[in-house]
């Protein structure tokens, strides 16, 4: 019962932190790291099966007082973004055993609507215009598939992971449109995860840290800067099926965006969120749910938009029940 209760938590943290939502730094101010994602459980690998999962990402953010940002090739001022999106993972837990731990893999693929308005449009030289009047663009889009490995182990309350995701620029990107959800660049993340899960007293303390490398933009010849992030929360099972907790995520653009169609010079963001969370697991059709929301507000940022994120996600394993784990010294216990 333990273990079918606490499946979901691993799957929660395990393709949707580094891989999944585009919302800060780097051209356009948009990133393949979303802060606080990686929360609780994040170092855990579920038992081998299919599964999958759906985060619904509500974001609001301005980058205001004249500071400057490049979307589509644009060059713009006192811009407001709003996105609402959906991403879907289907994941695989594979029974094949690398150096002794789980592999697991997984893909993404994120659609919805980004809403981005812009006070000045300061240049936009794929025109062969310059612009000085407001702006604003919304449409509906499918973002960039995201490919996701990663290996994961345990050893009694502790568990870890590690891993690498891939965006694959073959999404609905316009060139010269401020909306859009697809980076039409090559991002590599590399990451590892750690969670210290005590069922006894639920209490659930994880942290994660990746590197992310961006390639150029072939259509804006804007190359993105590299960035390393950071992840830390804490969470309290206050029944068997309800938990509470506090999330942290932190963003370091560690170089200078570059590239002939770079307009506003050497670009480095860097952001730091702070929010909580709350977690449900419940059964539908003999089937385990699990679903969490996610809010958190940005609080230090440079060069970038500042905002409040909002996630929702439920997921659950395909064919209706989890698998038991391969032998094992201690068998592994998910929990969301």
């Amino acid at each position: 019962m333990v273990r079918r209760r606490h499946w979901a938590l691993g799957l929660l943290a395990l393709l949707c932190g580094p891989g999944s939502v585009p919302v800060h730094a780097t051209e356009g101010g948009a990133s393949l790291y979303l802060p606080g994602l990686r929360g609780p459980g994040a170092g855990i690998v579920p038992p081998p099966g299919f599964y999958f999962n759906n985060d619904f990402l509500a974001y609001s953010g301005e980058l205001s007082g004249g500071r400057r940002i490049q979307i589509g090739g644009a060059v713009l001022a006192d811009v407001e973004v709003e996105i609402r999106a959906d991403f879907l993972t289907a994941t695989w837990v594979t029974p094949f055993d690398i150096v002794g731990g789980r592999l697991a893999i997984g893909a993404s693929l994120p659609l919805g609507v980004p809403r981005v308005s812009a006070g000045v449009l300061i240049e936009a030289p794929r025109l062969r215009r310059t612009f000085a009047f407001s702006q604003r663009d919304a449409s509906f889009v499918v973002g960039d598939p995201v490919m996701t490995g990663l290996v994961g182990w345990d050893a009694g309350k502790f568990h870890w992971s590690v891993g690498a995701s891939v965006s694959i620029p073959a999404g609905g990107y316009e060139e010269g449109e401020l909306s859009n959800l697809a980076f039409n660049r090559w991002i590599g993340d590399v990451f590892a995860a750690a969670t210290w899960l005590d069922l006894e007293l639920g209490l659930d303390i994880s942290g994660a840290v990746g590197f992310e490398f961006n390639g150029e933009n072939s259509d804006t010849d804007y190359d993105s800067g590299n960035a390393f992030h950071a992840d830390i929360s804490i969470s309290k099972n206050l029944t068997k099926e309800f938990s509470v907790g506090l999330l942290a995520g932190y963003y370091d653009q560690i170089s200078s965006d570059r590239g002939e169609g770079n307009r506003i010079g050497p670009f480095k963001g860097r952001a730091a969120a702070v929010g909580a969370t709350a977690g449900c697991n419940f059964t539908v059709a003999g089937t385990p749910v699990s679903a969490r929301v996610r809010v958190l507000r940005e609080v230090e940022v440079d060069k970038r938009p500042q905002g409040t994120i909002g996630l929702f996600t439920v997921a659950f394993p395909l064919g209706g029940q989890t698998h038991s784990a391969p032998a094992q010294p201690q068998p592994i216990r998910v929990r969301s």
